[in-house]
């Protein structure tokens, strides 16, 4: 889940999603206006990720980001965790 595996593919693990999620995150961003830029940005021609994700897989993405301490909670904005 975390990884890919042999029944999960490397666009849909974890650390991958992750990977992407971080690549908006150039300012603090709501979770919401970030789950709707990564859908964008999922739908559109030459992405990453080819397959979209699901809501709950995207919150499972920022969980696995929060518990790494590469994202932090600030106001209600998910931001980049400075060092």
């Amino acid at each position: 889940m975390i990884l890919p595996s042999k029944h999960l593919p490397q666009d849909r693990a974890l650390l991958t999603v992750g990977g992407h999620i971080l690549t908006f995150l150039a300012r603090p961003k709501t979770v919401s206006a970030l789950w709707e830029e990564l859908n964008r940005q999922v739908g559109g021609l030459g992405t990453t990720l080819p397959r979209r994700i699901t809501y709950d897989w995207f919150l499972l993405a920022l969980d696995l980001l929060y518990a790494l301490e590469a994202i932090e909670l600030e106001s209600g904005l998910v931001a980049r965790r400075t060092a």
